[in-house]
């Protein structure tokens, strides 16, 4: 018999229900919609907004102005997969105040059009660019066999909106991105870039910095978006550990009153007990009893020990004219609204991006996906707004490291990986930090509510405004950026560099099983590491403005966190969050980077994940990655040299091998291991 599984507890992110991300202003757009519409003069907009928020209709209403008013010819929509292109179908627009509708032909959507994409669909691309008709949508393979087969200059004076756009990647190997730099080249068309993704799971950028630079962006945050819901108040993310074979344990999270998509393991992930139609006919019997199949949806039927009679969707079926019957089902409009229409879904390549069922409560996810991307998208499924739908949760349901197996260091990775996840949705789902210097002169900034009294001009305040969601934290020796990419970045873009930074293995390995590990080695070498490899172009000082910020937000969060773990409920009012960051920076008093430097980014992943996996494994991971600890490189000895000066700057004297501090003691060492080696080398 397994043993039980831990549910690693995760703070249950509350959100108000304002109502005002699904409100229509008088032309029928959403907060999202219209803050994009107010950029539609842009010649290339990049719109970074999550599942569900309404981008295909705000590239409808921006797309209908450039083809009216700016002189654009047609517009090319381009979309990863064939079910997405259901999402730009004809729309009345007009019936809700704007001025046009949104109209394509039939046989210029060609998602719908019978053959393969390098094919007649790539010469009806050419027919349509002839023609006079305005709109075309096609996937990204047609485009980019187009664009092959007839050059970027016939494309000319035409709009290309790129849908799901961090498919696309800067990386040589990627077709569509090497297209989309010659395009940006030859400066001839309009280009709007959309995604639900705020960084790329591969790490791989999607476009080159000098690129994205001529991008204005559009950001419409998560917080945003599910603050301003009608019904749904929280969401929870969090992993479970199994040992044995998942389908013994899956009750343990599966919950068979919440409406649940279940993504079963890669077919050749470690996770992946038997063949994936058994996996399929193992979770219905450990729901209960097959009673057969429904005749006109296809949907399996399975008695509970209840009495209950589930509608199972199997989208894992080989069998393509029932997969697709099932897939067809699930699709019909006359059910959109029918809560009882089916209760779970159980996938494998299927019913992520794009899939649209706004009654999903729970996404189980079996095994560890490589790409964070991926899981963004997984948890989008069970974030849309339903009426009754209070709650929404994610599982990453993954093995735990066995001594005994051969493949213990692939285990260990995922289970970091998994923990990396964890750490970035939370940053995702979060407030948007606003950091401020603390500086005598400081004063409240209006629209900020900073808590009860109001603000303090001797402390080092946390305001919010609920409205733009976010919180304001004045910090004491932070760093501002002095330019404008650089103040970008830390406005926009701070989950890049936090991806990045949690992804990075040494970082995370030391950071969670290093119990000699300085602190200040992961905030400021590894990160500042990260940040000059990122940013190569940027200042130094700039640099560190962008190191500063990126910690700031992953290790307030974290403290954040904390507090409202150690009030002992994860049933908290929608202001939990800053409730939180609040109390930490008055137990504090005085906020300041060097303080924000000095705690361990996954102190707090590390606490839970030893309640959690059983004492043998969590033993086997630190021996793992003791057995490969590296004690210093000479990159490492150099920044840790060049901070050493800093500190001589600041304190008047050098820091000192014997001292009791840990940081100080390792810039020491690090300005000795040099010193060894240019001794070292004069000898030679």
């Amino acid at each position: 018999m397994s043993p039980p599984i831990t549910h690693v507890p995760s703070v249950s992110v509350s959100y108000a229900r304002t109502g005002s991300s699904t409100a229509a202003n008088e032309f029928g757009m959403r907060p999202m919609q219209e803050r994009a519409y107010e950029k539609r003069g842009e010649q290339y907009l990049l719109i970074k907004s999550p599942p569900a928020s309404g981008k295909s209709r705000a590239l409808m209403f921006i797309a209908l102005d450039k083809l009216q008013n700016q002189g654009v010819k047609q517009a090319i929509i381009v979309v990863p997969e064939k079910s997405i292109g259901s999402s730009f179908a004809d729309e009345k627009l007009t019936e809700h105040g704007f001025w046009a509708d949104w109209t394509v032909t039939p046989k210029w959507n060609l998602c719908n059009a019978p053959g393969d994409d390098n094919g007649g669909k790539v010469n009806s691309v050419q027919a349509f660019l002839a023609s006079d008709d305005k709109v075309l949508v096609c996937t990204h393979a047609t485009f980019r066999f187009a664009v092959e087969k007839f050059g970027v200059e016939v494309f000319d004076d035409r709009l290309i909106a790129i849908d799901e756009f961090h498919h696309v990647s800067a990386n040589p190997d990627s077709r569509l991105g090497q297209q989309l730099g010659q395009f940006m080249a030859r400066d001839k068309v309009h280009i709007i870039a959309m995604t639900g993704s705020y960084f790329r799971g591969d790490a791989v950028a999607v476009m080159t910095p000098e690129d994205e630079a001529k991008f204005d962006t559009v950001t419409y945050t998560y917080y945003e978006q599910l603050n301003g819901y009608r019904y749904l108040k929280n969401l929870d993310i969090g992993y479970s550990f199994y040992a044995g074979s998942y389908v013994d344990d899956i009750l343990k999270v599966l919950d068979p009153a919440e409406k649940t998509i279940i993504h079963i393991p890669n077919v050749n992930a470690r996770e992946t007990p038997a063949d994936k139609n058994t996996q399929v006919e193992d979770i219905m019997r450990a729901l209960g009893t097959w009673e057969g199949t429904d005749p006109a949806t296809g949907f399996q039927l399975v008695k509970t020990a209840e009495g209950r009679t589930l509608r199972i969707a199997d989208l894992v079926n080989d069998d393509a004219t029932k997969r697709e019957r099932v897939a067809a089902a699930l699709k019909d409009p006359a059910q959109k609204q029918n809560r009882d229409h089916v209760d779970m879904i159980i996938a494998l390549g299927m019913a992520k991006e794009g899939f649209d069922w706004i009654w999903c409560e729970h996404a189980l996810t079996i095994g560890y996906r490589s790409s964070l991307t991926e899981i963004v998208q997984i948890i989008g499924r069970a974030t849309r707004d339903a009426p009754g739908k209070l709650r929404a949760r994610f599982t990453n349901l993954i093995a735990e490291p066995d001594a005994s197996e051969q493949a213990v260091t692939e285990a260990v990775n995922d289970t970091l990986k998994a923990i990396a996840a964890s750490l970035l949705m939370e940053q995702v789902l979060a407030p948007r930090f606003e950091f401020t210097p603390k500086n005598p002169g400081t004063g409240p900034t209006p629209g900020f509510d900073y808590g009860e009294g109001g603000y303090d001009p001797n402390i080092c305040n946390v305001g919010f405004n609920e409205e733009t969601g976010k919180i304001q934290i004045e910090i004491k020796g932070l760093a501002q950026p002095k330019s404008e990419e650089a103040t970008r970045i830390c406005q926009q873009d701070l989950n890049e560099v936090i991806a990045a930074f949690v992804q990075d293995k040494p970082t995370i390995e030391r950071g969670l099983f290093d119990p000699e590990v300085v602190s200040e080695e992961l905030t400021q070498l590894r990160m500042g590491k990260i940040i000059k490899e990122r940013y190569p172009e940027l200042a130094e000082e700039d640099q560190e403005a962008i190191r500063q910020h990126a910690i700031a937000a992953i290790n307030l969060t974290q403290k954040a966190k904390e507090v409202i773990v150690a009030g002992g409920s994860t049933e908290t009012a929608n202001t939990a969050f800053v409730d939180g960051v609040r109390k930490y920076a008055m137990d504090v008093r005085d906020l300041d980077i060097d303080l924000i430097d000095h705690i361990n980014p996954f102190g707090t992943a590390y606490e839970i994940l030893a309640k959690t996996m059983s004492e043998e494994s969590l033993r086997q991971v630190q021996a793992i990655i003791s057995a490969k600890r590296v004690t210093m490189t000479v990159e490492e000895a150099r920044d840790l040299a060049k901070r050493a000066l800093k500190f001589k700057h600041d304190r008047g004297r050098a820091p000192s091998i014997t001292a009791v501090d840990a940081w100080e003691k390792r810039m020491a060492e690090g300005v000795a291991y040099l010193q060894r080696m240019r001794t070292e080398a004069a000898r030679d």
